[in-house]
This record gives structure tokens, C-alpha cells and sequence, in this order.
């Protein structure tokens, strides 16, 4: 049966994956809506290629060049939260994907599931920022969430078929990214592109940032802590150079189970979009005999500050995790252009919990109002800071 998706955030990485997806089986996907932010041109063969009924933009300026762009094209255009809200909850739409990086995605993905739509969730940070508050929601409206980070998808399809109540620990894997072997001294004059170079993952600048300092997987943590009901000392990190396994369940009788394959998003998107089936890919087959060795250890948190920082706000709770996303949102964003070094991520997230007191967030209002707390402090903390 065609499955109808609406896509968030169609322009980014996990995006164009999708996509490439929907290509590949058009007799199973059709995409209805989507959303896309500054990358118009890229935004207007999409929509030439897959016909989508409604189109929203980040920036309600950008309407009038992509209206120009898809001259002649019959598509309705909207922009801003309403629209990417009337995207995420488009009539026909079965699935939404949640691809908008940062804390842009709570008001629709939240919107999406209260119009009964099942999520393929790429977002790490709705969890984090909101977890109690879209866990209540999906449980309430009755719908499903699919992980579509591998390491997620990696637990999901480990713990099929599983109770709960037997696994002593989630472990998530994590390459160490560009830096797990640089000198500590050497990480002070670490450049943009030294940090954008990943060894393993083609994503977007932010996320690839996130993993040259270990948050992406302190994100992780604390999206894995909600996705699978398991406590901060039941999720554990191992660095796994290779990328070849994407995470591990371990169980009460001593096993672990792992998902393994090539480092490649198509295929945990597939699996979000098709669960319970199984659709190719195109990602090359593992070839086990072809490995020359698997190898993993614990992470330094003197390396990975950031990390250790993500533990610290799960422990901490209520709105400190999503004070910490905040910061981090801005201090890569600073770093990105210049204004910060490195290592002073870590140090703009730290200032920014230490001026924090954690107090309960009760609506998704409360959420957006303490992200935006911590962007204000995170921006002055950045703006004092020596470079």
C-alpha cells in the first residue's frame, strides 16, 4: 500500500536521503507536503520531482524567489511555523518526517502528532528539549515514533521482539569523530573545515560539528533515555572508530545484541518509512571478511567535555536539558563563524547550565520560552568571551 509522508526539513541531509528513497520506490512512498529553508533552488527541483500539494519555507520572505523558481508549477506555498505546521499536518499525510535541525522542529512535529500522524523521528532535539512532554503527546494521540538516528535504529531493531524489563544496558557507538586522536594541546587551534572533516558520515555543518565534540552523542543519551524508557545509568557510550556497528542492547542473561552495516542513513530512513517491511537501499552490503578488525573503548571525557555536559543536564532534568541544546545551538553556531574557538563550546554550554536552575516545563510553551533563556545567556557568554 502507498504510504503518504510529509517531510521536514526536505533541503538537509537526512532530507535528500529520504528522498532518494521515495525515488527509488514510488510505488510505495509519495511525498505530500514538505518543508525546506535556505537552499531554494534545491527546494524547487524537489518539488518539480516529486509534486508535492503544499510547500512551506522557514523564512516567509523566501515565498516570493521560490514562487519565481516554480513558475508555472501547480504547488501552494506557504512559509513560517504556520506553515510548517500545515505541512506536518497536511490531509492524507500517514507519516511525517522530522528532519528540521534544533529546536525549529517542536511546534510542528508537536502539531504533527496531534493530528494523529506517525513520526520518523530525525530531530534529536525534541527529545531532549521536550521528552516527557512528546512522550505524553505520542502515548495520548496514539501514534507510532520511529528512530531514524542509526544508533537509535540500531536499539530499536535490537530490542524487536525483547521485554523491556530485561535489558541491563543500551550501549551507543560513536566514530569519536575528526578529534579522538588529536592531541589535547593541538585541539586550541582547530580550524572550521579541520571539524567539519568527518571520517565516516556525510551530514549537515551542525550535526557535524556535534560530532567533532561528542554532543551529537550526548543528545543521543538523552534521546535514548526517552525513546526506550531507560535511565541515564542504563545508557552507556563506547567509541567505535569503524561506524560499522551503530549500537548494542545488552540483556539480563549476559548477550548483546547489535545491528551492524555501512555508515549510511538511507538505511535507518528506510526502515522508518517502511517498519515493518524492508525496502533496498542501495547501501552496500556489509562484507565482514573485508574488515581488518572492530574496535571500541570508553570515552575521554577531558577530550569530549560536551559529553560529560549532556550527562550532567539528564541527570539534572527538567529544563536543563533543553537550556544546554540552546547553548550548544549558539556556541556551534559562533563557532561556525568565527567567533568562538573549539574547545569554547563546551565552555559557552557549562556558563550557560552553571547560570541555570532546572525548574519543570509543563507545555511546550515553557519549552520554547527556556530554549530562548538560553540563547540569550549562551549569545552574551560567546560575546564576552577572549578569542
Amino acid at each position: 500500500m502507498m504510504k503518504q509522508i510529509a517531510i521536514l526539513g526536505s533541503t538537509g541531509s537526512i532530507g535528500v536521503s529520504t528522498l532518494e528513497i521515495v525515488a527509488a520506490h514510488p510505488d510505495k512512498f509519495r511525498v505530500l507536503s514538505l518543508s525546506a529553508g535556505k537552499n531554494l533552488e534545491l527546494c524547487a527541483r524537489q518539488v518539480r520531482q516529486f509534486r508535492p500539494k503544499l510547500v512551506a519555507l522557514a523564512d516567509t520572505a523566501d515565498i516570493p524567489r521560490l514562487r519565481e523558481l516554480l513558475h508555472g508549477q501547480e504547488v501552494e506555498i506557504t512559509g513560517g511555523v504556520e506553515g510548517l505546521c500545515a505541512v506536518a499536518t497536511a490531509d492524507g499525510v500517514q507519516m511525517v518526517v522530522a528532519a528540521i535541525v534544533g529546536a525549529a522542529g517542536l511546534v510542528p512535529t508537536a502539531a504533527a502528532i496531534r493530528a494523529g500522524k506517525n513520526i520518523a523521528l530525525a530531530n534529536k532535539e525534541i527529545l531532549v528539549t521536550a521528552g516527557h512532554l512528546f512522550m505524553e503527546l505520542v502515548a495520548r494521540h496514539k501514534v507510532k515514533l520511529y528512530p531514524v538516528d542509526s544508533e537509535h535504529s540500531a536499539v530499536f531493531q535490537s530490542i524487536e521482539g525483547h521485554r523491556n524489563q530485561d535489558i541491563t544496558k543500551i550501549i551507543l557507538t560513536a566514530s569519536g569523530g575528526p578529534f579522538r586522536e588529536t592531541p589535547l594541546e593541538k585541539l586550541k587551534t582547530v580550524t572550521v573545515q579541520d571539524a567539519l572533516n568527518h571520517p565516516n558520515w556525510s551530514m549537515g555543518r551542525k550535526i557535524t560539528i556535534d560530532s567533532a565534540s561528542m554532543m551529537n552523542k550526548g543528545l543521543e543519551v538523552i534521546e535514548a533515555r526517552w525513546l526506550f524508557d531507560a535511565p541515564a545509568e542504563k545508557i552507556s557510550v563506547n567509541i567505535h572508530p569503524q561506524s560499522i556497528i551503530h549500537s548494542m542492547v545488552e540483556y539480563v542473561d549476559g548477550c548483546v545484541i547489535a545491528q551492524l552495516g555501512m555508515p549510511d542513513m538511507k538505511a535507518p530512513i528506510a526502515y522508518a518509512l517502511s517498519y515493518p517491511e524492508r525496502v533496498s537501499t542501495g547501501v552496500k552490503p556489509l562484507d565482514l571478511t573485508k574488515l581488518a578488525g572492530l574496535t571500541f573503548s570508553k570515552p575521554d571525557l577531558e577530550r569530549f567535555p560536551c559529553l560529560g555536559l549532556a550527562y550532567r543536564a539528564l541527570g539534572e532534568g527538567e529544563s536543563m536539558p533543553a537550556v544546554m541544546n540552546a547553548a550548544n545551538e549558539i556556541a556551534v553556531e559562533a563557532f561556525l563563524e568565527g567567533r568562538i574557538s573549539f574547545l569554547q563550546i563546551a565552555r559557552v554550554i557549562e556558563q550557560t547550565m552553571d547560570n541555570h536552575q532546572a525548574h519543570r516545563l509543563a507545555s511546550l510553551e515553557e519549552v520554547l520560552e527556556a530554549d530562548n533563556r538560553g540563547r540569550d545567556t549562551a549569545r552574551s557568554i560567546c560575546a564576552a568571551l577572549p578569542r
